[in-house]
């Protein structure tokens, strides 16, 4: 494949799950790939995998929650490989599952620190980068972020927010030819959903599983196909949308 020939392209939360699926396979396409993490020893795995096929790639430690490491990882893509083309936004965290009376006030700024103004702070350096020449940026939302989430307020605040900032975007630099969408995963197999599972009411997830048309849970890979593709000059005429891949649970 080579339909990212030429590309440079970010992913943050790319040492694992979906973002780990989606950095290999622009790799494969031929992009040369930053794999930003906040965990270092997996991320550079990531990396060396890449490089074990023939790809580009470098290791980034990154916080999304901080601006100036959002910065510093679009200038090491720069500084790096040129330029940036590729962005996918995808680092985020779970939280904890309580009442929403109970979530508490710390926990709601840490959520929505790292889900939305974490996607906020790449975006903002992101899109100063691709408005000479144009790109593609796709961040992470969720089932959540188009349904209810009980007892995980701020985890669905943050990720219905996501939408809200990727369609909003989309409006305004469609005329710099850059394309802004989300994908919005259910169940998938990735250390995040087995921390959600594990802390949620027992037989949550099996419930919504059952609710789902497939009746199974997603791997990495089929989430990241879509990112691809997304991506991809394939996509060229999508921008400002929103893309479920939850097996049919949202249907």
């Amino acid at each position: 494949m080579s339909e990212l020939q030429g590309k440079v392209a970010i992913v943050t939360g790319a040492a694992a799950g979906i973002g780990r699926a989606a950095a290999l396979l622009f790799a494969r396409g031929g992009a040369s790939v930053v794999v930003a993490d906040r965990v270092e020893e997996a991320g550079q795995a990531v990396v060396a995998e890449i490089a074990g096929e023939g790809g580009r790639a470098l290791f980034r430690r990154v916080d999304v929650s901080s601006e100036e490491d959002c910065a510093g990882l679009v200038q090491a893509a720069v500084d790096r490989f040129g330029r940036l083309d590729i962005a996918f936004n995808n680092a985020g965290i779970a939280g904890h599952v309580s009442k929403t009376e109970d979530q508490g006030l710390e926990h709601w700024h840490r959520i929505l620190g790292v889900n939305l103004t974490g996607i906020f702070h790449c975006m903002v350096h992101e899109l100063r980068a691709m408005k000479a020449h144009g790109g593609a940026i796709v961040n992470t939302a969720s089932v959540a972020g188009v349904r209810a989430a009980p007892y995980s307020a701020a985890y669905a605040a943050s990720k219905h927010g996501v939408i809200g900032l990727t369609r909003s975007a989309a409006r305004e630099y469609g005329r710099h030819g850059i394309r802004i969408n989300a994908i919005c995963p259910g169940v998938v197999k990735t250390a995040m959903a087995e921390e959600l599972a594990a802390a949620s009411v027992p037989g949550s997830t099996e419930a919504l599983l059952a609710a789902s048309i497939l009746r199974r849970a997603g791997e990495p890979e089929e989430a990241a196909e879509l990112v691809l593709w997304l991506c991809s000059d394939k996509a060229s005429f999508v921008t400002g949308a929103h893309y479920m891949v939850d097996g049919g649970l949202t249907a």
